[in-house]
C-alpha cells in the first residue's frame, strides 16, 4: 500500500500567517522555509536582514527587544495564525570570567536571560489577540540546555528552562483558544556550526555523540515546528517536543570498565571480571 496516499499531507497551513522571530539564518531561516513549503505566508523579524532572501518568506527589520516596536509590529498584521519564537542565543560566557568587571559581567548575563526569555514573552503578548480571534497556536523554540547542566552558557540553560516553563503556563492560561508549545531542540548544524564543534573532523566527532549519527539540520527542526503548528496537532498543548536524535549517551556507558569478561556472544560484560554483576536496569539483558 502507498503510504502517502494512506497518509495524506497535512495541508492544514495553506494560506495562513506565520511570524517567526529572528528567522533569517540557522535554525530560524530553516523553520521560515518549512511553513512557506506548507503553503503559510511567512513574516520574518529580526534587527537585520537575511544575506540572502528567503524564498516566499518576507522581513521586517524589528529589535525584539524594543517593546513599543514589537506590539507596533503585530498591531499592524492584518492576521496572526501562528508565531514560532525562534530569536535567541548566546556566546559561550562563563559565569565569573577572571579580570572582567562584575558589574558589566552581570548585564551581560541579563542580556542573555532578555533575549532568550522576556522577548518571547513580549512577542506572544503583543500576539495574543490575533491569536486568540484564530484561535492560532505558539511554538516556543528552546533547548536542552534549559533541561540539564549548561556550564559556559549557564544564563542561556536557565532561560531556555524558564521558557518551558512559561509556555507550560500559557498553554493552560490561554486555553482553549491559543495552544501553546516548545520545541526541544538539541545540537542542530548550521552555517555557523564550526565555531561551536570546530571543523569536520570536530563536528564529526560531536555528531558521533549523538544516537541517530548526526547533528540536526535546519529543516528538522522546521519539518517539527509545522506539525506542532498544524492542524495534526490540534490537541497537543503544553507539549514539550524533543528534536534532539535521541538526546546524549550517558556517561557511564562510556567509563573505563574496572574489568571485563567475554559474553558468548562477543559482546564485553563490564565489571563482572572484577566480581560483581552490574545491576542498572539499563546495561543487563532481559532474561527470556
Amino acid at each position: 500500500m502507498d503510504n502517502w496516499a494512506a497518509h495524506p499531507v497535512d495541508s492544514s497551513l495553506h494560506g495562513r500567517t506565520v511570524v517567526v522571530t529572528g528567522g533569517t539564518r540557522g535554525v530560524g531561516a530553516g523553520i521560515a522555509r518549512a511553513f512557506a513549503e506548507a503553503g503559510a505566508r511567512v513574516l520574518t523579524c529580526a534587527r537585520r536582514p537575511p544575506e540572502e532572501p528567503l524564498e516566499g518568506v518576507g522581513f521586517t527589520a524589528l529589535d525584539l527587544r524594543d517593546p513599543p516596536a514589537v506590539r507596533a509590529f503585530f498591531a499592524a498584521l492584518p492576521r496572526l495564525d501562528v508565531l514560532v519564537n525562534n530569536a535567541g542565543g548566546t556566546p559561550y560566557r562563563p559565569l565569573i570570567e577572571p579580570g572582567a568587571d562584575a558589574v558589566a559581567l552581570a548585564e551581560r548575563h541579563a542580556r542573555i536571560v532578555e533575549l532568550n526569555l522576556i522577548t518571547p514573552l513580549t512577542a506572544s503578548l503583543a500576539a495574543y489577540e490575533h491569536l486568540r480571534r484564530s484561535r492560532g497556536s505558539v511554538v516556543m523554540v528552546g533547548s536542552v540546555s534549559g533541561a540539564r547542566p549548561s556550564p559556559g552558557t549557564a544564563a542561556y540553560g536557565a532561560a531556555k528552562a524558564g521558557l518551558a516553563g512559561l509556555a507550560a503556563s500559557m498553554a493552560v492560561e490561554w486555553a482553549p483558544e491559543v495552544r501553546v508549545n516548545t520545541l526541544v531542540v538539541g545540537m542542530v548544524r548550521t552555517e555557523l556550526a564550526h565555531l561551536h564543534y570546530g571543523g569536520p573532523d570536530g563536528l564529526a566527532a560531536v555528531s558521533r555523540t549523538v544516537p541517530l549519527g548526526r547533528l540536526a539540520a535546519p529543516a528538522d527542526v522546521g519539518a517539527a515546528a509545522v506539525f506542532l503548528a498544524s492542524d495534526a496537532a490540534a490537541y497537543i498543548s503544553g507539549a514539550s517536543l524533543q528534536v534532539h536524535g535521541g538526546g546524549e549517551r550517558p556517561a557511564f556507558l562510556d567509563a573505563a570498565a574496572v574489568g571485563t569478561t567475554e559474553r558468548p556472544d562477543g559482546r564485553e560484560a563490564a565489571g563482572e571480571a572484577a566480581g560483581h554483576r552490574a545491576t542498572d536496569a539499563s546495561t543487563t539483558p532481559l532474561e527470556g
